[in-house]
Formats: C-alpha cells, sequence, structure tokens
C-alpha cells in the first residue's frame, strides 16, 4: 500500500493536476457541463452562479453597504468564469488560483476590466495579495476538489486574516463521502462532515450561522468573521465552561472515592 502523500506533495500534485487539465480543455475542467463552452455561454454560466449564490443573498454579504464600493475575494478562479460577473457586480475583485494555466487563461478573460486583481498562490494561504483587507470572500466548486483538511483549514485561517470584522465567507465544500478515506485525489476531495464544518470555523474565529447541503457534494457555508468583542465574549465563555467542567469532574472523583473509602472501612464491632 502506497505511502500518504504530506500536504506539500499533496499541494504540488494539484498544481500539476490543474495545469494539466487547464491545457486540456479548462472551461470543462471549470464547469463540467459541457465540453464545447463559447466564451459568450462559459461567461454566460457564472453571471448565473453569481445570481444564484449572491444576489439572492445580498443581505448577507452586504450588510448594508454599496456592493460597488466592496472589496472581494475569490478562491479558485479557475479561468475567470465567476471572476468576470463577480467585477460587475463588486467594486474591486481580488482572485487567487493554485495554476499557473488557469492564471493567465483568467487574466486573458478579465484583461478589460480595471477592478480585477489576479495573483497565483501557493495552493493554501493568501500571502500572495499583500496586507489587504476584504468585505467578502467566495469560493465555489473548489474545495470539493482539495485532498486535504489541514490545506481547507489553512484556507479558513487565511480568509480570517483579511476578511473585515462580521464579513462573511461564504464557500461550497464536498459533504458526500464519495471514496475510501485515504483514496482523495484532486478531483475527488475530502468530505467536511457538518459536526467538522461547525468545530473549523470556531477553531478559527467565525460564527458558522448557515449550513446548507450537508452530505452533498454541494455542501455551502456561511462563515461570518467575529468581532473583537464576540471572540473576547466567546473565549471567556468557553474557557468557563471548561473550568466548570473541570471542577464537576473533580467533584464526581471525590465523590467516588468518598464512597470506595466508606466501603472499605470496617464494621461497627460494638454490641449492645
Amino acid at each position: 500500500m502506497a505511502e500518504p502523500l504530506t500536504p506539500e506533495q499533496q499541494l504540488e500534485r494539484m498544481r500539476r493536476d490543474w495545469d494539466e487539465r487547464a491545457r486540456a480543455n479548462a472551461r470543462y475542467f471549470v464547469n463540467t457541463a459541457r465540453e464545447d463552452w463559447t466564451d459568450e455561454e462559459f461567461f454566460a454560466s457564472g453571471e448565473r452562479t453569481v445570481d444564484t449564490y449572491i444576489r439572492n443573498d445580498m443581505i448577507n454579504i452586504c450588510q448594508g453597504r454599496d456592493p460597488r464600493r466592496m472589496k472581494v475575494l475569490e478562491i479558485g478562479c479557475g479561468a475567470g468564469r465567476v471572476t468576470r460577473a463577480l467585477a460587475r457586480l463588486f467594486g474591486e475583485v481580488y482572485a487567487v488560483d493554485i495554476s499557473a494555466e488557469m492564471v493567465r487563461l483568467a487574466r486573458q478573460a478579465c484583461a478589460d476590466l480595471g477592478n480585477v486583481h489576479i495573483e497565483q498562490n501557493n495552493g493554501r494561504d493568501l500571502a500572495c495579495l499583500g496586507p489587504i483587507q476584504v468585505d467578502f470572500a467566495f469560493s465555489t466548486i473548489v474545495f470539493q476538489h482539495i485532498p486535504n483538511k489541514e490545506i481547507i483549514e489553512s484556507y479558513i485561517r487565511e480568509v480570517h486574516r483579511l476578511l473585515r470584522p462580521r464579513g462573511l465567507f461564504k464557500f461550497q465544500v464536498q459533504g458526500a463521502e464519495l471514496v475510501e478515506e485515504g483514496g482523495y485525489d484532486t478531483w475527488l476531495g475530502v468530505p467536511i462532515s457538518e459536526e467538522e464544518a461547525i468545530e473549523m470555523a470556531l477553531r478559527n474565529g467565525f460564527e458558522p450561522r448557515y449550513r446548507h447541503g450537508a452530505g452533498t457534494q454541494d455542501f455551502w457555508l456561511w462563515y461570518f468573521k467575529r468581532s473583537r468583542a464576540r471572540q473576547l465574549t466567546i473565549y471567556y465563555a468557553r474557557r468557563s465552561r471548561r473550568k466548570l467542567a473541570a471542577r464537576w469532574r473533580g467533584l464526581r472523583a471525590r465523590f467516588a472515592s468518598g464512597r470506595e473509602t466508606a466501603s472499605a472501612a470496617p464494621g461497627d464491632s460494638r454490641t449492645g
């Protein structure tokens, strides 16, 4: 049986595989609905994605802000299918992809748009974007391909670093158990359970407010970045719960020890 790949080896495989897919038929591997996309049809499908997952959710996304004044982040931009649609709606778009070939195609697709910034990242962080702050982060049909939970959680930490307080990170992950443990590749990624999704949010400073599609390939998550005050409130509440739990365990142990001592003590030998 082959040794499992390290996260670094998986990242290298992701980069290599997506470069190969981009060279073979980038648009098909971005959206497998068809193999022979025309420009018009391909970018129209990106508009439909934005209509479905963003325009229908503007209250959560904008929170009263003018979208034309918002900076947004797209993780896994591929050939720019959704990137163009985001740029038509928001003020500035920052997009990343692990594949140099996909980045090249996305830059070509968005060359006429002055509000789009596309960079190749290393597949696990957003250092390539520099010290920016974004108002909203989005990712679709990307994390479902990632074969390692550690890599996914690294992205979540990075989004938390760049997202403004109370901002939303809306993204889709693989929720279905499609392959055996250890068999995940760069197409059928590692599944995330509902419980794991909640724990990842809490570990990384997010409120997991909404979830949809648990157990399916289209498992959508709404992570809201907690404000500093909210983070401190939750931190102290969880610390208090841990202290109470530890105290309760101690009391139970003392009670159990007392019962054992009492049962082991010699009986009363006095006679009336």
